[in-house]
């Protein structure tokens, strides 16, 4: 059985019900007793009642979408509609117009899918095609394509007269700013609002902080607009909106606004200017109360990012940089991800580093190889002596400037297994050797490109340092060649030969006739004594390095303690405990 209008009915039923499916863009004219909603739903009862002849009825359930677009099909009454299609409940759908249904070729082939799976159809009143031929397919998707190309039109119409707007200094709605009320479709400035909004202003430059802003205005009880309580996120968009200068941002771009200015042009200088130092505080790790120098500049040998995590033992904090996939998901999922001491790691790159700035040759070698050497020799001469005075002064900045360097750098490490990787930025090397590094806000912001705009272009400085993820004990070691320059002094190891020398010195002074005399009078077991007096002979030189942090690095002070084999022979030491 075939309809005059719209889509094939099937031609087996004896009855079919019918569901009217309406639909309004916008909101505007809802409120009215009879609205496009209405227009719509009559035209259609009423080709309903003019097929009853052929067994149409109308289901009284109403599928009414008003204020939604039809671009998309998060609509609820269109999604009740194909539910109640799914179920069986209904028969045949009649729109006014197909692009009441939806104005995209997509979603119209999802919808077709759907009633073509469940035996229903659709009818289209004022729209005369048959969508069993080629020709009334084709008549059907021109008319969907026509309409998605209106909803496309009317869109860019929309924002092109919105920026154009703009550019007027036009306010085009939305949420009104705290500190203005609407009039004439206008900002007009709200004396006590205003006076609030300054006083937030000025309450960050002296507090510092957007989280302390926040708590002060909740004890002070100063709220935003409706008497709601100001969250830090409304804080932070509150100081760095512009409309607050009488400007109106668009797209990156600010324009003089036809509304009145509540911050004057000094307050908000000072606020943005530190609004800048925070962020780069915060880049530099200057908040973390355990900062990792390397943090976003780690990945492992998959490409995963590392990132900073602990764990606390025994009161202690252990740091490490852990593949993100152990933490997103199991080790069994993530068979290559690693966990490693942050400490080694950090070491180890720093090292790395500075043993490339102490050794000139080297130093020049890589920079040729990057296309970034000096050509003069005076140049190059300069560039020499700010390496070796970095490297001489490294382990004497603070963790923030030795940050702040890394990123000028844009430092970029890959660990593996048995080795890890650096990338510099060799005008980075060069702008922290000129001197140019002291400053994160103008030297990162800046890209590090020397002014010269080049550097993006350059192949990076690569550096590797052979290593082995190793279990010492409970923990994961990462064991570096001899020639990393870094003090590994380890703090448990440096106590334990303290213990053992007293112990001796105990025994030698004979102010204790035993081992197990001295061992109360130390408060410590006669067993655990008998294990500590081992470490009081051994060479000298392995105290030395223990003392001054170049014991090898799976040397632990739990490693001493349980090996109850260490020689005598002062070298047979060395070999047993790796020294040679």
């Amino acid at each position: 059985m075939r309809s005059r209008r719209g889509s094939v009915q099937p031609a087996a039923r004896t009855g079919l019900r019918c569901a009217i499916y309406t639909r309004k863009s916008s909101e505007e004219g809802l409120e009215q007793e009879f609205n496009s909603l209405d227009a719509q739903r009559e035209a259609c009862e009423a080709f309903i009642r003019s097929q009853r002849h052929e067994g149409w009825t109308l289901l009284s359930t109403r599928y009414d979408d008003g204020g939604l677009s039809g671009g998309h099909m998060n609509r609820l009454a269109l999604q009740r509609l194909l539910a109640d299609v799914a179920s069986g409940r209904v028969d045949l759908v009649v729109v006014y117009k197909v692009d009441r249904l939806t104005r995209s070729l997509s979603d119209f082939a999802k919808i077709v899918e759907v009633l073509d799976g469940h035996g229903a159809s659709f009818v289209s009143v004022t729209q005369q095609f048959n969508t069993t031929t080629s020709m009334g397919r084709l008549t059907l998707n021109m008319l969907l394509s026509f309409a998605q190309f209106e909803r496309e039109v009317t869109g860019e119409r929309i924002r092109d007269k919105i920026a154009a707007s703009k550019r007027k200094g036009m306010w085009m709605g939305g949420s009104v700013p705290l500190g203005y009320e609407v009039k004439d479709r206008k900002l007009v400035v709200h004396p006590a609002e205003a006076e609030r909004v300054r006083s937030i202003y000025q309450a960050y430059l002296v507090l510092g902080t957007v989280r302390l802003v926040q708590q002060h205005l909740a004890e002070k009880g100063i709220t935003g607009k409706a008497g709601r309580p100001l969250a830090r996120g409304a804080v932070f968009h509150l100081l760095q909106n512009r409309v607050y200068r009488g400007e109106v941002a668009h797209r990156g771009n600010v324009y003089p606004g036809e509304h009145a200015a509540i911050v004057d042009a000094e307050l908000w200088e000072a606020v943005q200017q530190r609004l800048t130092e925070s962020r780069n505080h915060r880049r530099l790790g200057g908040t973390a109360s355990h900062p990792s120098l390397l943090a976003g500049m780690v990945a492992d040998g998959t490409g995963e990012p590392m990132v900073p995590t602990h764990a606390n033992k025994g009161g202690r904090r252990y740091r490490y940089y852990v593949s993100n996939g152990l933490i997103t998901g199991t080790r069994q999922e993530h068979a290559d991800a690693l966990r490693v001491p942050a400490a080694a790691l950090e070491r180890v790159v720093t090292g790395r580093i500075t043993r490339l700035l102490s050794d000139g040759p080297a130093l020049l070698r890589a920079l040729r190889s990057a296309g970034a050497l000096p050509t003069e020799v005076a140049q190059q001469r300069r560039v020499l002596e700010a390496a070796e005075k970095l490297a001489r002064r490294w382990r004497q900045q603070g963790h923030a400037l030795q940050r702040e360097i890394l990123l000028v750098l844009r430092a970029e490490m890959t660990v593996q297994r048995h080795e890890v990787t650096i990338h510099l930025a060799p005008q980075g090397l060069l702008a922290v050797l000129a001197g140019k590094g002291g400053s994160a806000a103008s030297v990162i912001d800046k890209g590090s490109d020397n002014g010269n705009g080049k550097d993006r272009h350059l192949p990076p400085i690569t550096l590797t340092e052979p290593v082995a993820l190793r279990r010492a004990g409970r923990e994961m070691a990462l064991l570096v060649g001899s020639t990393v320059a870094a003090d590994r002094s380890d703090p448990s190891l440096v106590r334990l030969i303290a213990k053992a020398w007293a112990l001796r010195e105990a025994l030698v002074s004979n102010t204790a006739p035993s081992l197990t005399a001295v061992a109360m009078e130390l408060g410590i077991s006669q067993s655990y004594a008998t294990r500590l007096v081992r470490l009081a002979w051994l060479a000298p030189d392995i105290v030395e390095a223990i003392l001054g942090g170049c014991q090898p690095t799976n040397l632990t002070a739990s490693h001493l303690m349980q090996d109850t084999r260490i020689p005598t022979d002062w070298q047979d030491q060395r070999r047993a405990l790796g020294f040679v």
